[in-house]
C-alpha cells in the first residue's frame, strides 16, 4: 500500500490529539489495519470519543436511549463492491443464518497511546483480514486512494 506524501502543515495536525482527519492504513497479510475511533481519557470525567474521518466504515449511529454502539459497517458502496466479488455476507441454509467463509473478518484491536501535550488516548483500529491475498490486493487497488487516508476514489 502507498504512502501519499502530505505537506509538513497536515502531516503535523495529524499528530495532535484532537486531529480527526484519516490517516494511511497499514498493510497486514491478507488485509489492513485502520484507526477509526479515538477515546481520550479524561479522568476524573467520563472518557470523549472521536470518529476518526475515515472512508471505509459507516459512523457510529447517534446517541439512542441503549447507549452508542461502535459496530464496523462497510460503506454502501463498498459493501456493492464485496458483495459483487463474495456474495453477501450470510445466507439462510435450511432456515439457519451461515456465515459466507469469503466474507473479511473484521476485528477491532487497540492500543493505548500518550501524546506529547499530556493527552491519553486509546486508539482504536479496525483491522480487515480477506480470505485470499489476491482478494486483499483487489481490495488494496480499488480502494487505494482511501486506505492512503486521500478522499478520491
Amino acid at each position: 500500500m502507498r504512502m501519499q506524501n502530505h505537506e509538513p502543515a497536515t502531516a503535523a495536525l495529524r499528530e495532535a490529539a484532537g486531529c480527526v482527519n484519516a490517516v494511511p492504513a497499514h498493510s497486514i497479510p491478507m488485509g489492513f489495519r485502520l484507526l477509526a475511533l479515538r477515546c481520550f481519557h479524561n479522568d476524573p470525567d467520563p472518557p470523549a470519543f472521536a470518529w476518526i474521518n475515515q472512508r471505509i466504515f459507516r459512523a457510529p449511529d447517534r446517541l439512542s436511549r441503549h447507549g452508542l454502539f461502535f459496530g464496523a459497517a462497510f460503506l454502501p458502496e463498498i459493501m456493492e463492491w464485496l458483495i459483487d466479488r463474495v456474495g453477501r455476507p450470510s445466507s439462510r441454509d435450511g432456515g439457519k443464518p451461515q456465515r459466507n467463509p469469503d466474507w473479511p473478518d473484521v476485528i477491532w484491536r487497540s492500543a493505548e497511546r500518550a501524546w506529547p501535550d499530556n493527552t491519553r488516548t486509546t486508539e482504536w483500529s479496525i483491522e480487515v483480514v480477506f480470505a485470499s491475498e489476491d482478494l486483499a490486493n483487489a481490495f488494496r487497488e480499488r480502494w487505494r486512494d482511501r486506505l492512503s487516508g486521500g478522499v478520491g476514489d
